[in-house]
């Protein structure tokens, strides 16, 4: 087992690649979608279930963990890693976004940003230097800068001086987390939909020599072809040897299209949420349970599916749960969703490894747009 933080190249296609993030904690096979598990849980799925599926690493919450239950408390329960019962790599975020999006009340200044809680209406003070105290509390093993998360479209001047700020927090950030064996502190590019922007923060991100560079301020309310230029835009300007992060996003055509493009992990809550409200990610396309359709169809979802969930149960009963509102049902599309995400990366690393990265792209996309067999 290594005692330091690395990122090993393994092959590559055009751009894409494929490659491992190897820490204390176990590997990241990559590219890598990371379940979100805001509160300290991946919601409806057991630790183990999360980790069979294929996922070497989940994402936790520091805006949502630092209001409830709290670092402190969690770290004086054995770390985030030991209150979830999760033994392996855990990436947190900064808990920037959630603040600009989330929070009633919020005055942003140099030194950080001040908040009301969504939770209870309490105040609280995030700074660069706070995030990554909390962070650290919460033992993560891939911390986030702070930054300044803007909504697109929004004017060049506001891009350009969340931009600056989150460079100046990155560097408090850096200053603040050190060098500590194992782990590793990422950058965020930021810069709106503005090329020259973008390519400005990942250049001053890359001397400040992070170990890994995340592209944020996309899937935001923008349209795919505009997220697709920006991650274009920004690849030729970070490391080859460091690990590329697409925070937030996506759908699996979003996903497949970033890959494609030199994007090595992911995170989103859609295929969590969705399965939540009755929507399913299958090599067929989406599809909505709640449909009528449904109701007195005894197939799967996929027979060929290696997921329990989505080869054991007759589609009329899992239309019958989310109809019901039973919890099972939240519980077992969960399942399906993220088994597809998994199943996803695992093709795409595949191809990457074999070339033929353009033909399972082909393939995948000719499955989405065919849906199934009459």
């Amino acid at each position: 087992m290594t005692t330091d933080f690395s990122f090993h190249l393994l092959g590559r296609d055009g751009t894409a690649r494929t490659g491992e993030i190897r820490m204390p904690r176990g590997v990241i096979r990559t590219p890598a979608f990371m379940p979100v598990g805001t509160a300290a849980t991946v919601k409806g799925m057991y630790p183990e279930q999360v980790k069979a599926l294929g996922a070497d690493v989940v994402l936790g919450n520091t805006y949502h963990l630092m209001l409830r239950p709290g670092a402190e408390r969690i770290a004086g329960l054995g770390g985030l890693h030991e209150f979830m019962n999760w033994q392996h790599p855990i990436l947190t975020d900064s808990g920037g976004f959630q603040v600009m999006s989330l929070s009633q009340l919020r005055k942003l200044t140099e030194e950080g940003v001040t908040f009301q809680s969504h939770i209870d209406g309490s105040r609280h003070m995030l700074s660069p230097e706070r995030s990554v105290e909390i962070q650290n509390l919460l033992g993560s093993d891939i911390v986030m800068q702070l930054d300044e998360c803007v909504s697109l479209p929004c004017e060049d001047k506001v891009a350009e001086k969340a931009m600056r700020l989150s460079l100046r927090w990155a560097e408090r950030c850096k200053s603040a987390f050190g060098n500590p064996a194992g782990r590793a502190l990422f950058g965020i590019v930021q810069g709106g939909a503005v090329p020259a922007l973008r390519v400005e923060s990942a250049r001053s991100l890359v001397e400040m020599d992070l170990k890994g560079y995340a592209i944020g301020g996309l899937a935001v309310g923008e349209p795919q072809d505009v997220m697709l230029a920006m991650i274009e835009t920004v690849e030729p300007h970070l490391p080859q040897e460091r690990p590329r992060y697409l925070m937030g996003v996506g759908t699996p055509d979003d996903i497949v299209e970033a890959v494609s493009r030199g994007v090595d992990m992911f995170d989103c809550v859609m295929p969590t949420r969705a399965g939540r409200h009755g929507q399913i990610f299958t090599r067929f396309g989406r599809m909505n349970l709640r449909n009528a359709k449904h109701a007195d169809d005894s197939r799967p979802i996929d027979p060929q599916s290696s997921c329990q969930a989505a080869n054991g149960y007759a589609r009329a009963y899992l239309h019958h749960l989310v109809k019901a509102d039973e919890m099972l049902g939240k519980m077992l599309l969960t399942w399906v969703n993220l088994a597809y995400y998994q199943e996803l990366m695992a093709g795409l690393r595949a191809a990457i490894a074999a070339g033929t990265l353009v033909d399972f792209v082909a393939e995948t996309k000719e499955g989405w747009a065919r849906g199934e067999p009459a």
